[in-house]
């Protein structure tokens, strides 16, 4: 993703979240669809860097789903059209009434939880 042309407001959200200057909830379903890809393109060093990085996050929250979660989340993807990727993520921001999906994502656009884009955040 930060190899991408909208690299520099992706990276200034994560220094964001990394400052505490803003919360954030990750499922572990997103740290562990990294792993596989990171593995895939044998890049197990930036891998380590990656994972231990997450700890130093102040704002960021990791946050593991329960096979609750996850039949919720099979539901939104019947109801919504959305694939179960995006249907765990969904399931979680509803669970934490969250204000806001950060993503480029537009498949979380018209959904209860508004998406915001990194660059139209509005931070403390």
């Amino acid at each position: 993703m930060l190899a991408r042309k909208r690299k520099s407001e992706c990276k200034k959200f994560l220094k964001f979240l990394k400052d505490g200057r803003i919360d954030g909830i990750v499922t572990d379903f997103t740290v562990h669809s990294i792993i596989v890809l990171m593995d895939h393109f044998k890049k197990l060093d930036k891998l380590k860097v990656f994972l231990s990085s997450l700890r130093g996050y102040k704002g960021l929250h990791v946050y593991t789903t329960s096979l609750m979660d996850e039949l919720n989340a099979v539901d939104i993807a019947l109801e919504n059209g959305l694939d179960m990727d995006d249907a765990i993520q969904y399931a979680v921001a509803l669970k934490f009434n969250v204000k806001a999906i950060v993503s480029f994502d537009r498949h979380f656009d018209d959904l209860k939880i508004p998406r915001l884009e990194p660059s139209k955040l509005r931070v403390k």
